[in-house]
C-alpha cells in the first residue's frame, strides 16, 4: 500500500510532464522565437525579394527562367531618331487603274482580277462599256445615218469622176477620194463608239492590291478600279520634326511583329508638312509581307555619334515612376535593379547613357520574370 506522500510526488511529477509538453508546441514565447521557414519548390529554394529591392535567385531558378546576361562595353555610336511612317508602294513599281467615263463594268478575257493575283503590264483587266443616255445613243445613230449618206454620194461622186479620167483635171479626182476616204474614218468612229467597249489596262506588272469591280457595277469618272503594286518594291515615308537630324541619314531600321524590316534612306521634302518634313526610306530587306498603309516605327542612324553602352530593348524595364531600368547580376545569385538612361540605336537596341558601368553584367533575356518576383 503506498503512503500519502508517494501519491503526492507521484501527482507532481505527472502535472510537470504535462506542462513540459504544452509549453513546447510551437507556442511563441517572448523573445526566443524560431526563424520563418524558407519558401521551397519541388527542387530547392525559390527566388525571394529582399529587403534591399534586390532579388536572390538559385542557380537552378536562373536555368529555369532562362536568364541570359551581357557585359557592356563602352563605345562610340551613331546617334539614332525615332520617326514615325507608313508604308507606300514604289511610285515606279506601282499604279492605278481608273477610269476615264461613266461605264458598266465586264469582265476581261479571263475574268475579273482578284486581290493577290499577279497580272502583266497592259493586260486587259476588264472591260468598260460606256453609260450613254437614250438621248445621247439617237444623236450618236442619227449623225451615223448622216454619215452613211454622205459616203454613198462621195463614193458615187468618185467612181464617176474615175469614169471621165482625162477629161476632168486629175485634181478634181484626187479631192473626191479624200472626201471619200475622210467620210469613211468618221464613219468608222461613230459606229465604234456606239457599242465598243473601253478595255481597262495594267499600267505595270505586280500584284493586285485593291479592287473595287464586280460585274455590272456602274463606276462614275475617276473612279479608281484597281490599285497595282510590287512587293518587293516598297518604300516607307515618315516625317521628322527636328530636321537639322536629316543631315548624313544613310540607314535605318523597324520591327513589326513578324521580324525587321531593313531601310535605306531615299530622301527628303523640301516642303514642310504639318510642320514636318516629309522623309522617304526604301525597303531593302524584310522578314515579314508589308502591306500599303501600315503604320512603322522607324530608328534612322544620323552621322553624329554618342559614346554608351549598347544592350537589347528587351533588357529595359519600365517602374510604375515612369523610369527605366535594367537587372545587374552582381553575385552568383544576386541581381540588383538599377535606374538608366537611354537613347534608341535601332529597332531592338538601345544606347545606356547613364547608370552603367564598363563591364556590368546585364539581363537581356527573363528580365520581365525577374520583376515579378515577390
Amino acid at each position: 500500500m503506498k503512503s500519502p506522500l508517494m501519491s503526492i510526488l507521484h501527482g507532481l511529477t505527472a502535472l510537470l510532464f504535462t506542462h513540459s509538453v504544452w509549453a513546447h508546441g510551437g507556442e511563441d514565447h517572448g523573445d526566443h522565437a524560431p526563424a520563418a521557414p524558407a519558401v521551397t519548390t519541388g527542387q530547392g529554394a525559390a527566388p525571394q525579394r529582399l529587403p534591399d529591392g534586390s532579388i536572390w535567385v538559385p542557380k537552378p531558378a536562373q536555368y529555369r527562367l532562362g536568364l541570359r546576361t551581357i557585359r557592356t562595353v563602352a563605345r562610340n555610336h551613331a546617334q539614332a531618331i525615332e520617326l514615325n511612317g507608313k508604308v507606300l508602294p514604289d511610285p515606279n513599281a506601282g499604279g492605278r487603274v481608273q477610269t476615264t467615263q461613266t461605264g458598266r463594268i465586264e469582265a476581261g478575257p479571263q475574268g475579273l482580277p482578284v486581290l493577290g493575283q499577279r497580272v502583266s503590264k497592259g493586260q486587259v483587266l476588264a472591260y468598260l462599256h460606256p453609260a450613254a443616255t437614250s438621248l445621247e445613243r439617237g444623236n450618236q445613230q442619227a449623225s451615223l445615218a448622216e454619215l452613211d449618206a454622205q459616203y454613198a454620194v462621195a463614193e458615187r461622186k468618185l467612181a464617176r469622176y474615175t469614169q471621165l479620167e482625162g477629161a476632168i483635171a486629175q485634181k478634181d479626182i484626187d479631192i473626191a477620194r479624200i472626201e471619200r476616204d475622210a467620210l469613211k474614218r468618221r464613219r468608222e468612229a461613230i459606229r465604234s463608239s456606239l457599242g465598243a467597249p473601253e478595255p481597262l489596262l495594267a499600267p505595270v506588272s505586280g500584284v493586285i492590291a485593291s479592287s473595287s469591280a464586280t460585274l455590272g457595277q456602274v463606276i462614275e469618272a475617276h473612279d479608281v478600279v484597281f490599285e497595282i503594286m510590287d512587293p518587293s518594291r516598297l518604300m516607307v515615308e515618315a516625317l521628322a520634326y527636328d530636321t537639322s537630324q536629316l543631315d548624313g541619314m544613310t540607314e535605318a531600321s523597324a520591327s513589326t511583329p513578324s521580324g525587321a524590316v531593313a531601310l535605306r534612306f531615299a530622301g527628303a521634302g523640301r516642303q514642310l508638312r504639318d510642320q514636318a518634313m516629309p522623309v522617304l526610306f526604301r525597303v531593302v530587306q524584310t522578314q515579314a509581307p508589308l502591306a500599303i498603309g501600315q503604320a512603322l516605327k522607324i530608328t534612322a542612324q544620323t552621322k553624329q555619334t554618342v559614346r554608351g553602352m549598347a544592350v537589347p530593348r528587351a533588357a529595359l524595364q519600365r517602374l510604375p515612376s515612369g523610369d527605366t531600368m535594367v537587372w545587374l547580376h552582381e553575385q552568383a545569385e544576386r541581381f540588383t535593379p538599377h535606374i538608366v538612361s537611354t537613347m534608341p540605336l535601332s529597332d531592338n537596341t538601345v544606347i545606356v547613357l547613364k547608370g552603367l558601368r564598363e563591364g556590368d553584367r546585364v539581363v537581356t533575356e527573363g528580365a520581365n520574370l525577374l520583376g515579378q518576383v515577390r
